[in-house]
């Protein structure tokens, strides 16, 4: 749960209020597409749409090991994920800042398979051996996202911008 909701009045509508955490959890659950931002080493960002789950207060993504994604992470942890809506005039979109940690504990590795398929289906079944998902598309490196901030924003009436703040966020 975030340490601190406020509502930046300079980028609301007077009549918007702060967003609810735990409304924004629902969405994160239910969005299909993220779009991940890393850095390469020479620090140019890298950006990709891909699928991910939320589960036990982060969200969770997988990558091959020779992914562009992958080989940035190695170097740089921080993250950006988003997700919402293309459309400007209604619909919440949320971004999610943090480090991607690795996940390796099969069991845990185990549920969150169980939980891809959840949420998209058979086809996005993952066997867990050696603390990765293995499919048909070969290993690939789960990682979670804890957010450290996360922003909110409402569009359409009233607009409105919530920023969180979490647990060892440093300002």
């Amino acid at each position: 749960m975030p340490i601190e909701t406020s509502l930046d009045a300079r980028y609301s509508d007077p009549r918007a209020h702060a967003a609810d955490w735990p409304a924004a959890v629902d969405r994160l659950t239910t969005a299909e597409v993220f779009w991940l931002t890393t850095v390469r080493p020479d620090g140019r960002p890298h950006v990709t749409p891909l699928i991910a789950v939320w589960s036990e207060g982060a969200l969770h993504f997988c990558t091959g090991p020779d992914e562009r994604k992958a080989r940035n992470l190695a170097v740089r942890p921080e993250v950006v994920l988003t997700t919402g809506t293309n459309d400007l005039t209604e619909g919440f979109d949320l971004v999610i800042e943090g480090e991607a940690v690795r996940v390796t504990d099969e069991e845990r590795l185990r549920a969150l398979a169980d939980a891809y398929v959840g949420k998209y289906g058979p086809n996005w079944r993952f066997d867990v051996r050696d603390g990765a998902f293995v499919g048909d598309g070969g290993t690939a490196l789960v990682f979670a996202v804890a957010p450290r901030t996360a922003f909110g924003f409402a569009k359409g009436e009233p607009f409105g911008q919530t920023r969180w703040r979490f647990q060892g966020e440093s300002r």
